[in-house]
């Protein structure tokens, strides 16, 4: 595959695509969409894709029940920024999961607890914990982002007065 190398700007109406390209196939899978707008998630369960999601700042309601947002398989340099857009703290959960107990998330986030008592980390086991659920949150800023075709890194911080937690499916 060849290299491009731009000297000046590059502009792009719609935003830049990163994707892979089978070698066998010459199928395309685009895997970020960088500069899009962002993408302001229902309330209920989401699946969300690479084409849609991928590089894209990711707005969680507040809602009005717990609502599942399933990733898709990870694909390396794959990334997904979840940003609470709630205007008040929720009285329910976000939770976010990968396609399967296969596909697991490596690191953590931080927790802020809103009565002011504690700021910890909460982490994966890195090696089997699929989920992690926003519990009644105030504020959260989450990334992951994949690494390979297996596993998610995920970072950021979580504001609750309850601290998130990581679970198998």
């Amino acid at each position: 595959m060849a290299n491009t190398t731009f000297n000046g700007p590059v502009r792009s109406e719609n935003g830049f695509k990163s994707i892979s390209k089978d070698g066998t196939s010459g199928a395309i899978t685009e895997i970020t969409t960088y500069g899009g707008a962002p993408v302001s998630l229902s309330d209920g369960d989401v699946t969300l894709t690479n084409a849609t999601h991928s590089g894209r700042v990711l707005l969680v309601p507040d809602g009005g029940q717990d609502n599942t947002y399933t990733l898709p398989a990870p694909v390396a340099g794959s990334m997904f920024r979840f940003v609470y857009a709630g205007g008040a703290a929720d009285a329910t959960d976000a939770i976010i999961v990968t396609p399967g107990n296969t596909n697991f998330y490596i690191g953590g986030v931080t927790f802020l607890d809103t009565d002011g008592n504690e700021v910890s980390s909460v982490f994966s086991d890195g090696n089997s914990n699929s989920s992690i659920q926003f519990n009644v949150p105030a504020g959260f800023d989450v990334t992951i982002m994949g690494i390979d075709t297996t596993n998610y890194q995920i970072f950021g911080n979580v504001t609750s007065t309850t601290a998130p937690a990581f679970a198998d499916q």
